[in-house]
């Protein structure tokens, strides 16, 4: 009986559209200058129901700031570490 092996290779990608949605500001939780969304882009980005995004939200998992005008940004960063980890 012959011998065979099986080898899988599972890859994951990203694809990330830097356009007029996105600004590159500074995260206090992260300490560093990164990639910002809005709030109404994330459930777009992330492929996400908006019930579950809410839940991130409220988790505090996602580092939030807010400009000036009063608009809600989520930072790249904390939705990709979220996206990556167990529910």
């Amino acid at each position: 009986m012959a011998r065979s092996t099986r080898i899988t290779i599972e890859t994951n990608s990203l694809l990330i559209f830097r356009g007029q949605t996105s600004s590159r500001l500074w995260c206090t939780r992260c300490a560093e200058e990164v990639e910002m969304f809005t709030l109404e882009n994330i459930a777009v980005l992330s492929n996400l129901p908006a019930h579950e995004v809410d839940e991130w939200l409220n988790s505090g998992d996602l580092h939030r700031s807010q400009t000036p005008e009063g608009t809600e940004l989520i930072c790249l960063n904390s939705l990709l570490a979220r996206l990556g980890s167990p529910t």
